[in-house]
Formats: structure tokens, C-alpha cells, sequence
């Protein structure tokens, strides 16, 4: 008799997950404090202002820039640290689709350098190889709420004259040996979108610890005014990517609950990383020290196929029977169809007006790694109790008990 779901046998799970997003009376009653003063606009409210007061103050920033959405704030962000035309910015290709379009948005270059193959972030080595003597920034991406090795990114940014530009959409309370990320580089950037662990349906920040840079991510976020100047004198070529009152009221009452929210997602990583010891072939990601705490907008997955017998598409097949939906998560990004030839100049390389000959990038790292050896869990399945991590443990070794089942 088979035991496997996928085989006919009973599933490890039947129950609902936690429902995403979770909100209450906090961002009902500030949602109709809003609508009801006529003020729904950052330029006449002051909800949006306590927002990144107080967004500034959760990621240990001096200062935030509220904006419309994490792509956003990554142009923004860019643009802040005098990214131009014809520069090269560095990133990893394990990242979502918008990391490399605001580069492009501001006329530079994407480079690509491949993940570390334990971390599945930014392979400092990597990073340190592409730079050339038109490597204006570096993106490292705290995927999955996992930070990267910043102390080795910083130091060899440093050594370089180059801008560091922290992409922590994925990483609201993310702690990077003991300090917040976001504001260990020049600049960090957030994403709001619904999925997020800080939601408020789409909104995006840029957080900094330099004033000068503020200043300038405050003019490029409000039509190139200057503040306390003006109203119609625009010293930068900016574009109104204002966050609204609305998107605000609803952030803040998500912010009241997100710590509590990470510190259980973090227990719960924490929990299933322990389970999983042992389990030959299927084992979770690593942060890059015991000081570091990922925000777990993912719990990353390596997987070695040749171990454990079958291929990932059909274990996670297998999985999902059981009752736990996991996902193969990216794509190598360099091999998008924006970026790919096809019988002529690729998307891309139209829009930028260059040749961007990304058919012989070499980042082996990152092809296993989507390809065959990773793979997530959402941040809504580690808002529950223990026994939800015990029961994805189960899953796991029940599908690799019983593979047999599936060839």
C-alpha cells in the first residue's frame, strides 16, 4: 500500500496555513483617521512622515524616504549615490527582476557576479573580480530575509571607491552581526508589496545613515524640490514616487506587530534548521554568522538531487501532496527573456542603446542552485506553532523514505 499522497497514500497536513496578510483594529482605526481628514496625500498629511520616523528607528537608520514601491526606492536609491548613464553596478542574478531594471532605469550597466553557494547571497570573491574602473555601486541582495556578508562586501567596496546599495526588500528586521540592515551601506532600500513581512499592499523605503544622501532620495522621491525651498523650483530631474497616507496607516499598523511576527518567524527557522539536521540531502541555507538573524521572508532550502535519488521537480511534487507548497524559487536573471538574444539585440540592449553580451556570463553558483539544488518555503508558513515546523520536517523525510514510490 503506498504511503506517499502523491501515491494515494494519507497527506502529513490537511489544515489551512496561516492567512498572509494579518492586520486589526490598528490599521482600521488609522485607515479611517485618514480618509476622514481629507488629507490622503504625503504633501498635506503627517502620517506618512510618522512612518518613516518610525521605520527609520525599527532598521536603526538615521533617516527614511518613504516611496510608492521597492523598485522605486531602488531608482531612487541609485540615482542618491550619483549612479549615471554608462556606469556598471554589480549584482547577484539569485534576485527578483526589479534589482537589474532600475539599473537599467538609470542607464547604467548590470554586472553580474555569482551567490555564495551556502548563503545564496553575493559571493564576496565574485563581487570583487567584476569590478572594472566603471563599477559605480554594488547591489547585495538580502534574499530571503538572509543578509549577506556585508563586513567582506563594505570592505572591499571601500578599498574601491564604489557605493554599496543594500536591497533588503525581503529583510524588514534583518540583523547582520548585531546591526540592522539597511543602513550598513550607503543606502538600503525596501519593498512594502503584499507579500512582504511588512505589508501595506505596495510602498517601498529608502533608509540611510548620511544626510546628504537623504536629501537627495527626498528631492529625486518629490519632482526634484528641494526642501524647505520652492514649490516650483525642481533642482533635480525627479519624479513623484511619494508614499501615499493610506499605504502609511496601514505600515504602521503592521510595524506595531512586526517584531513580535520576526521573532517567531526567526524561532521557527530556528526550529526546522534543528529538525532538518540529519536528514541526508535536504538541509536549510546558512546565515553568514551566529550574530546574524535572517527576517525569513523565505526559508531556504539546499537540496542535492545525486543524494537523495530523485530530482527536485518531483520531490517537490511529492511535497506539495504532502501538504507543504514549496516553490523552486528564481531563475538565473541574466538568462530573462529581457536579456536573451533572439535573432537580433536583446530587450535590453535595445532599451540601453549597448551591446550586453550576457550569453557567456559564468555563474555556476547560481545555475545550480535554480536549476537542481534550491528551493523555499513562504513567510506565512513560520507564523504558526512548532508543530507546523515538525510537520514540514515529517513531509520531508516521509518523500525520501519513500522515493521509491515515485520513480
Amino acid at each position: 500500500m503506498a504511503k506517499l499522497a502523491i501515491a494515494g497514500g494519507s497527506p502529513v497536513r490537511t489544515e489551512p496555513w496561516v492567512n498572509w496578510p494579518i492586520w486589526g483594529e490598528e490599521e482600521e482605526r488609522r485607515l479611517l483617521e485618514v480618509l476622514h481628514s481629507g488629507a490622503w496625500g504625503k504633501l498635506y498629511g503627517k502620517v506618512t512622515e510618522e512612518f518613516e520616523t518610525a521605520f527609520a528607528a525599527y532598521q536603526g537608520c538615521q533617516e527614511c524616504v518613504a516611496t510608492t514601491n521597492g523598485t522605486s526606492a531602488l531608482r531612487v536609491a541609485l540615482r542618491a549615490v550619483d549612479v549615471e548613464a554608462g556606469d556598471e553596478v554589480i549584482l547577484p542574478p539569485y534576485t527578483f527582476q526589479a534589482t537589474a531594471t532600475s539599473i537599467m532605469a538609470v542607464g547604467a550597466t548590470p554586472v553580474w557576479a555569482d551567490v555564495s553557494a551556502d548563503t545564496y547571497t553575493l559571493d564576496p570573491d565574485a563581487f570583487e573580480a567584476a569590478i572594472t574602473s566603471r563599477t559605480r555601486a554594488v547591489i547585495p541582495v538580502h534574499v530571503a530575509g538572509n543578509p549577506c556578508m556585508m563586513d567582506e562586501i563594505t570592505a572591499i567596496a571601500e578599498k574601491a571607491g564604489i557605493a554599496v546599495i543594500e536591497d533588503a526588500a525581503q529583510a524588514h528586521g534583518a540583523v547582520y552581526s548585531g546591526t540592522p540592515v539597511g543602513g550598513i551601506g550607503d543606502v538600503g532600500c525596501f519593498s512594502f508589496q503584499a507579500s512582504k513581512n511588512l505589508s501595506g499592499g505596495e510602498g517601498g523605503a529608502v533608509t540611510t545613515n548620511d544626510r546628504l544622501v537623504a536629501e537627495k532620495a527626498w528631492s529625486l522621491h518629490n519632482c526634484g524640490r528641494i526642501r524647505n525651498e520652492g514649490w516650483y523650483e525642481h533642482a533635480l530631474l525627479g519624479s513623484n514616487v511619494r508614499m501615499t497616507e493610506f499605504q502609511a496607516a496601514v505600515l504602521l499598523g503592521q510595524l506595531s506587530r512586526a517584531e513580535k511576527q520576526n521573532a517567531r518567524r526567526w524561532r521557527n527557522w530556528q526550529i526546522l534548521t534543528e529538525l532538518l539536521e540529519g536528514v541526508e540531502g535536504v538541509s536549510g541555507v546558512r546565515v553568514p554568522t551566529a550574530e546574524c538573524r535572517s527576517a525569513v521572508h523565505l526559508y531556504l532550502f539546499h537540496y542535492e538531487p545525486r543524494t537523495c535519488g530523485i530530482s527536485r521537480a518531483k520531490f517537490l511534487e511529492a511535497l506539495g501532496a504532502e501538504g507543504i507548497p514549496a516553490s523552486p524559487g528564481y531563475s538565473p536573471l541574466y538568462r530573462d527573456a529581457m536579456f536573451v538574444r533572439n535573432n537580433g539585440p536583446s530587450p535590453a540592449e535595445r532599451f540601453l542603446g549597448r551591446e550586453l553580451d550576457y550569453g557567456k556570463v559564468d555563474c555556476p553558483a547560481c545555475e545550480r542552485i535554480c536549476t537542481e539544488e534550491g528551493f523555499w518555503l513562504y513567510q506565512k508558513h513560520f507564523l504558526g506553532p512548532e508543530s507546523d515546523m515538525e510537520q514540514i520536517a515529517e513531509a520531508i523525510r516521509k518523500v525520501l523514505d519513500n522515493r521509491n514510490e515515485l520513480r
